[in-house]
């Protein structure tokens, strides 16, 4: 049932379905960060920036980029397939990224809000080649159009994770990602093995 409604509003409603869920999801995924790297508290400033940068440019750039790429390039026979992943990750992920790295940054009132991205563009989309290109794979193919932005928002999730914690705690690289997954990892086994126990004062 709520599979169906979601279905329904994402086909009347396309626009706002695709980057309220693109956003909601990106936000998400800073509040995975967050409770990964285990904060005393949950910075939700931060939140609302990446949220910012998330629904009022990626969200609605991938909305209008896919129709643009499936006018020019409709269909899903292989070489339709390959030219818009061409140019998917020639041109709109360097953008995205820069625009994540210089927008947070903005938003926080850095000085120099081009320190990030001059430090961890480079690093960052080169890891992006490892993890888009077959998402945005099984995007072209599997998804309807209408519905594309929203698989983007789900895969841009995990995503979002990677560049919260790249950016405050790595460089980029791939091995940040290993490096984040062996702490999500440790996190699972520890709560699965060792579960919170009551302090003296009965808190």
């Amino acid at each position: 049932m709520r599979r169906a409604v979601l279905k329904e509003a994402a086909k009347r409603f396309p626009w706002l379905a695709n980057v309220t869920l693109y956003g909601c999801l990106f936000a998400g995924g800073d509040l995975v960060h967050q409770l990964i790297a285990q904060k005393e508290r949950i910075d939700w400033r931060h939140t609302r920036n990446v949220a910012i940068v998330a629904i009022s440019f990626h969200g609605n750039f991938n909305y209008f980029w896919l129709r643009a790429l499936e006018r020019r390039f409709p269909g899903k026979c292989p070489g339709m397939v390959f030219r818009k992943l061409l140019l998917d990750q020639s041109f709109a992920s360097p953008l995205a990224t820069s625009v994540f790295y210089t927008g947070v940054s903005y938003l926080e009132g850095k000085e120099d809000i081009f320190e990030d991205w001059r430090e961890k563009f480079f690093n960052t989309w080169k890891t992006g080649l490892m993890y888009w290109p077959f998402m945005q794979f099984l995007n072209f193919v599997l998804m309807p159009l209408y519905m594309r932005t929203a698989f983007m928002g789900c895969c841009a999730f995990l995503w979002a994770t990677f560049l919260c914690f790249s950016r405050q705690s790595g460089d980029g690289t791939a091995g940040v990602a290993l490096f984040l997954c062996f702490i999500l990892g440790c996190t699972d086994y520890r709560f699965s093995h060792y579960p919170l126990r009551h302090r003296d004062d009965g808190t």
